[in-house]
């Protein structure tokens, strides 16, 4: 049985910008084995939670939670060679059977009484995705490790376009019923790539996908959308104190003031609206934990132990510069046919970029990032090892 059972791992969404939590992990990985003495084999995390690109990182890792050092290096391979191909359709024919069609039936769809029969359903395809999780995936390893005890549970959000209902997916042997909160709903079931497809499914960006939830089918898309607990699944699942990567604003400096204002782009107001969906939510959510916890320790031992609250410890590890200010400086190693897309609606210009920089699966860029979550980690090295000393838990192992 892992002896961190009770320790949860939160990898929040943000398309191309989830490459920051492999690099904050591959540090973690570094301090505990070089300074904390751990063995590489050594699984931190009982309780793996992810969410849009962080669903893919977290069921990735949950693969190969019998070896955590392994299962880093596993994934941080596949980040550091990224190619926007490797996510969707990136070639000529690709983006204008989606996103030049789609745009162009924005603005002449009452001409084009043809393509009313079967309009595109996104600006991206994103098939590609399908193949690299097929191929990136040791699903049967997942219930291996779930049977020895290196895992406790996996869990994956959605979000259901069909109900409108938030949607948590979790794996686990242990004995964890469902719960059920106001939006929010939960299943016990095995964990498969459509499920990441749909939690990864950027809303407008790429195509929703089809899940059985009660036995009917729910048409999803990403899980960072109505998200309004993103920590309440690990807790769910018995984690007791939890540590979460964000993917930008947590730690990042505010922008600058450009000294002429323009009005806002499309890319701008886009970009704007997505960071509202993959970062608010979680900022929210660790304040009302972080004032809770404050509460709590108010209370006297008696009163504490009959609370129906209990505390839990939080790490939260995220990026110290801005992400969207990073991508615009690699807009230009995008495919041609979509460097010009997304160029037509501003996202290749700076101001513009904060959408960019959740579609640049591309090396030069997703490696740069990681390289920034390596900094902040070991940045933090000392709250790391903190955060996984306690009473009756030695590091040494």
């Amino acid at each position: 049985m892992n002896p961190h059972s009770e320790t949860g791992l939160i990898l929040t969404g943000g398309g191309a910008r989830a490459a920051y939590q492999m690099g904050v992990l591959d540090e973690i990985a570094r301090i505990l084995v070089e300074e904390a003495s751990w063995s590489p084999a050594t699984n931190p995390f009982g309780i793996i939670c992810g969410t849009s690109a962080g669903a893919i990182n977290a069921t990735a890792l949950a693969c190969r939670a019998d070896h955590f050092a392994e299962s880093v290096a596993h994934v941080l391979k596949v980040w550091e060679n990224f190619e926007a191909a490797q996510v969707y359709r990136s070639d000529s024919l690709g983006v204008i059977r989606t996103g030049a069609r789609w745009l162009t039936l924005w603005s002449f769809g009452w001409l084009l009484n043809k393509w009313r029969q079967s309009p595109p359903n996104s600006l991206l395809d994103s098939s590609p995705l399908a193949d690299l999780l097929n191929r990136m995936l040791d699903l049967p390893r997942l219930d291996a490790a779930l049977q020895s005890g290196a895992l406790r549970a996996l869990a994956v959000t959605a979000s259901s376009y069909t109900s409108g209902h938030h949607l948590t997916f979790y794996q686990t042997l242990a004995d964890i019923a469902p719960w059920v909160r106001s939006q929010r709903l939960s299943q016990r079931d095995f964990i498969a790539v459509s499920h990441l497809m749909a939690s990864a499914a950027i809303p407008f960006i790429f195509p929703a996908v089809p899940l059985n939830w009660e036995g009917h089918l729910q048409y999803c898309g990403d899980g960072s959308m109505r998200q309004l607990a993103p920590i309440s699944p690990a807790i769910h699942l018995g984690a007791k104190k939890v540590l979460i990567v964000g993917a930008g604003r947590l730690a990042e400096p505010p922008a600058t003031s450009a000294d002429h204002v323009q009005y806002p782009s499309l890319a701008q107001i886009a970009g704007h609206a997505l960071s509202s969906i993959f970062l608010d939510s979680l900022a929210v959510d660790i304040e009302r934990l972080t004032r809770i916890n404050k509460t709590l320790s108010l209370l006297p031992k008696e009163a504490l132990a009959n609370a129906p609250l209990r505390p839990v410890e939080l790490l939260v590890i995220a990026p110290s510069e801005r992400l969207d200010e990073i991508a615009s400086r690699h807009t230009g190693s995008l495919p041609l046919p979509v460097r010009t897309m997304l160029g037509g609606v501003g996202a290749t210009e700076a101001r513009g970029a904060a959408l960019a920089s959740y579609l640049l699966f591309e090396a030069s860029y997703t490696r740069e990032l990681i390289e920034l979550g390596r900094r902040d980690t070991r940045a933090k090295q000392e709250e790391v090892l903190n955060f996984f000393r306690s009473e009756d838990d030695i590091l040494k192992r």
